[in-house]
């Protein structure tokens, strides 16, 4: 059985990354201009750019996206869009998409979801945007999503873990990006059966989709009365600390402690742990562990007080390359283009989201043809999504029943100078079935991109 799995998961990654690979060499280096940049082919008979769609002209794409530019869930979730925007740069003087040029418009909604709204429906009804990317927060989109699907606006790899995104029956035009929460707690739970068996856990989470999708994965797994406390947060009230709620985990004997936190939340439990000595292990979902954001949050909010150390030994689940770790290739590219398009912005696990994003984003606008329609690219990742690979760890989930992105991750362990250390195999599952383990779905830099 095992030989079996091990060279049908090989096969796939020769069969998808091949695929994936032809796929943006073409977007890339299809079409040629006199100048040598991104724009329409001019080759003899081909077939010429037109303004298929909204948002699509003969030279360009214009994408728009919520983000949370300001308030609680502005650090380190303020750096994606122009990650995003970066490596669209560094794509367009390589030629583009079909010759296009590739845009993000994004506006800021401070995470307030009467503000998505507002600047959602201005990006739709007033820019004109193909569609929306990336939007980002459990809370603030789905105030739109609704409004996204009744209008048959593409609304791809939204910012989010919510399995809420996974839905093709009622929301056809709206698919995830990083792992279901549900994944990812049933991930989270599966480590902690094999690391901490037995030991009493305790749960901060937030209290929305985010918190309790995480939180039905962990429940799935671990077993009953495992979960001695579980807390909730409301972002809205972060300024208030999370003392109370640690105070509650310390008190339940949690030994193991799961946070379910955006990262101001998560800098905010560790420094309640430091203040009170309440030192239990700790497992974090990827959206709030980014080690160098949490660094720059656990000095900000004790005002230098507390350092890097509280983060070490935070264990967290990961689906892309960790920043830190220089010696992938597709860190060394996005470093590049991060120093020559993104320089005003750190560069951390959030910049690697992005232009992750970014990256699967040029493969769905090929795939969706020269003279892309918003139903063909929603048709293009129904028929191809599941077969494009890049920087992602493992494969994604992407078809016409089925609008998961990433299926799983490795956890990892922050160490010492924001370096990350994996701690487990590569496991791999849905939101109903068994975890399993994966071998690395990542492929190899494309040529014409170094």
């Amino acid at each position: 059985m095992g030989n079996k799995r091990s060279s049908l998961t090989k096969r796939f990654r020769i069969l998808a990354a091949a695929a994936s690979l032809s796929l943006l060499a073409a977007a890339c280096g299809s079409s040629t201009t006199s100048s040598g940049s991104s724009g329409s082919s001019s080759t003899p008979g081909a077939t010429k750019n037109t303004a298929s769609a909204p948002g699509i002209t003969a030279t360009s794409i214009l994408f728009g996206s919520h983000q949370p530019l300001t308030g609680p869930a502005a650090p380190g979730y303020s750096e994606i869009a122009p990650a995003i925007q970066a490596f669209f740069d560094y794509l367009n003087a390589h030629g583009g998409v079909y010759g296009r040029s590739i845009t993000l418009k994004y506006e800021d909604d401070a995470y307030n979801p009467a503000q998505t709204v507002q600047v959602v429906q201005k990006l739709v009804l007033q820019d004109n945007v193909f569609g929306i990317l990336g939007g980002l927060g459990t809370p603030t989109h789905q105030a739109v999503v609704n409004f996204l699907n009744t209008n048959k606006i593409p609304d791809i790899f939204v910012s989010s873990g919510c399995d809420c995104w996974n839905q093709p029956k009622i929301h056809p035009y709206t698919y995830g990006f990083e792992p279901d929460y549900i994944i990812e707690g049933k991930i989270l739970g599966t480590y902690i059966k094999s690391k901490y068996p037995g030991m009493k856990i305790g749960v901060l989470y937030q209290n929305d989709d985010f918190g309790g999708g995480g939180l039905i994965g962990l429940k799935q797994i671990l077993t009953s009365g495992q979960i001695v406390s579980a807390q909730p947060y409301d972002p809205t009230t972060l300024a208030n600390g999370l003392g109370t709620q640690v105070a509650s985990l310390h008190a339940a004997g949690a030994q193991v402690v799961v946070l379910l936190t955006i990262p101001a939340a998560t800098a905010l439990a560790l420094l309640a742990m430091a203040t009170t000595g309440f030192q239990p292990a700790l497992l974090s979902a990827s959206v709030g562990a980014d080690p160098y954001t949490l660094s720059g949050l656990v000095s900000n909010f004790s005002k230098g007080k507390v350092g890097g150390s509280a983060l070490q030994g935070l264990q967290t689940l990961t689906y892309l390359p960790p920043a830190a770790n220089t010696s992938d290739p597709w860190i060394t590219l996005f470093k590049k283009i991060h120093d020559k398009y993104d320089a005003s912005q750190p560069f951390d696990g959030n910049t690697v989201y992005g232009m992750s994003m970014a990256y699967y984003t040029s493969l769905a606008m090929k795939a969706a043809g020269q003279n892309p329609t918003r139903q063909s690219l929603i048709n293009a990742i129904n028929s191809q999504g599941s077969t494009w690979v890049g920087p992602g760890l493992v494969p994604m989930g992407y078809s016409a029943t089925q609008h998961l992105g990433f299926m799983g991750g490795e956890i990892v362990t922050i160490g010492a100078n924001n370096t990350v250390t994996p701690s487990s195999p590569i496991y791999v599952t849905n939101v109903n079935g068994a975890v399993t383990t994966h071998a690395s779905a990542e492929a190899p830099v494309p040529a014409n991109l170094k």
